[in-house]
């Protein structure tokens, strides 16, 4: 019964006592039905706790994604985009010139070229610097899109861009729509899980949050220090919790027979048993000791800075979280110096971009590395994006600013081409000029190799049919293999 639905009293027979309160009859009486509707909302949610999984709207090339999220964004002419003509104009006026740019720089500054060389690699001899030398030797899997374009240079408001599709109002991740719209590999575990490095981006918790959709199709949040997961340990006895489960199977299940049945109640009765497997198998999956040597030191878990070493732990929590069936998994970097964003390096570039690459650069390629070697990276697509890239000029001689009208991130495995880049800056790395994309762009593939027509995936809120692309986004056909 829906808490809309009007409670029709019970007319005793003339003579007869009244019947024995029901305990749906007590909540709809006690505090003027107010219990009711509380046990309604409890009900929806344990009955929508364990989503089944949904049938894609076509064949799929991907099961499952991994989001590697560089909080703050890296920059573009340090990484993945190389500039000579940057490097030849180095220290000069960065002028605007209509004949090469696209937009104006601001007076009083001057073109800095990158501190880390670039060179060639693998067998495509796609172009990534010095700063990632591992992530170099997987370039064949990476197709590098070079020509994504932001909407504002603010960190909260890209961040949730990246995230949601949108850089204001609420709305649900990326994750939370993969998860509505997909369901779950595995009832036991989330469909979406954060793996956080002990810090929350910009843009806030509303980067992992549900918004409109239904409250269980928000991001689990697994942390890198202590326990990965409060209160995931019975409080009590093994002994003692398996009674209280007897005990809750009996009465729930009773009350089910006396209504002729109830959905919300079996459905809380599999949830009380779901949380007490999840006690276990939690744990069990974020407990990488018995890993083999090998994979732990390709990961870099032997590395003596925590800051590695956590970063390491979460990419093979990543890889073990996806064999066990979680459908989206993100990553975040740990802020190692108190500053804004990790990759927000305004100054200190060469210092702290090292820094960053340092922890993220060796775990990144083991993981990618890892999921092929086990069969698992064709089906799985991984996901390497800032919400921003940085200035290609300075107001100094160490640092650089926000930058939205040209940038990089890039993707592998789930059936995305590898060894290839997309589209192109100028020649200064200013301005997308070779076939510009935004963020739904990206979202419309990732749903697409998901086997999800982003136009379908759809929820009905506000008067009207939400999506995550909005009445953005295009299929890039030409990143798919």
């Amino acid at each position: 019964m829906s808490s809309n639905t009007p409670h029709r009293a019970i007319t005793p027979c003339p003579g007869c006592e009244a019947p024995a309160l029901s305990r749906r009859d007590f909540l709809n009486r006690a505090h003027m039905g107010f219990g009711a509707v509380a046990f309604a909302g409890l009900a929806s949610q344990w009955a929508t706790a364990a989503t089944p999984q949904r049938p894609p709207h076509f064949a799929p090339r991907a099961k499952r994604v991994i989001f590697l999220f560089m909080d703050g964004g890296v920059s573009h002419v340090d990484s993945f985009d190389p500039k000579p003509a940057l490097d030849k104009q180095h220290g000069q006026p960065a002028k605007w010139r209509p004949d090469a740019l696209s937009q104006a720089v601001s007076a009083n500054r001057k073109w800095l070229k990158s501190p880390w060389a670039f060179r060639q690699h693998g067998q495509s001899g796609l172009w990534v610097s010095d700063l990632f030398p591992n992530i170099a030797r997987v370039a064949d899997e990476l197709c590098v899109v070079r020509s994504l374009v932001g909407e504002t240079p603010l960190h909260g408001a890209q961040s949730l861009l990246l995230h949601t599709g949108r850089s204001a109002a609420a709305a649900p991740s990326i994750g939370s729509w993969i998860s509505y719209g997909l369901g779950t590999e595995n009832a036991q575990l989330p469909g979406y899980v954060v793996l956080n490095n002990d810090w929350i981006p910009n843009g806030g918790i509303q980067n992992f949050a549900s918004s409109f959709l239904p409250a269980t199709h928000q991001a689990a949040m697994v942390r890198a220090k202590g326990s990965p997961v409060d209160n995931i340990g019975a409080a009590d006895p093994a002994a003692v919790q398996q009674a209280k489960l007897d005990f809750l199977r009996a009465q729930d299940g009773a009350f089910a027979q006396a209504q002729g049945g109830s959905q919300p109640i079996e459905s809380a009765i599999a949830n009380y048993e779901t949380a007490a497997r999840m006690q276990s198998l939690v744990p069990q999956l974020c407990d990488v000791t018995g890993e083999s040597v090998e994979t732990l030191e390709m990961y870099g878990l032997d590395r003596a800075n925590d800051y590695d070493t956590l970063y390491a732990l979460q990419c093979l929590r990543a890889r073990r979280l996806i064999e066990a069936g979680v459908r989206f998994i993100e990553i975040t970097c740990p802020n190692t110096h108190g500053n804004n964003s990790p990759w927000d390096q305004h100054g200190q570039l060469k210092l702290r971009h090292a820094e960053n690459a340092r922890i993220t650069d060796q775990p990144i390629a083991a993981l990618i590395t890892d999921l092929k070697a086990r069969g698992l990276l064709d089906d799985t697509l991984v996901m390497w994006a800032g919400e921003m890239g940085r200035t290609p000029h300075s107001s100094g001689d160490d640092g650089r600013d926000h930058h939205v009208s040209g940038y990089t991130i890039w993707m592998a495995g789930g059936g995305i081409r590898g060894g290839m880049t997309f589209g192109n800056t100028d020649e200064m790395g200013m301005s997308a000029v070779e076939r510009p994309l935004d963020i739904h762009d990206i979202h419309a593939t990732i749903l697409h190799q998901l086997g999800v027509d982003h136009e379908r995936l759809t929820f009905r809120f506000g008067g009207r049919d939400m999506r995550l692309t909005d009445v953005h986004g295009n299929v890039v056909k030409e990143l798919l293999a």
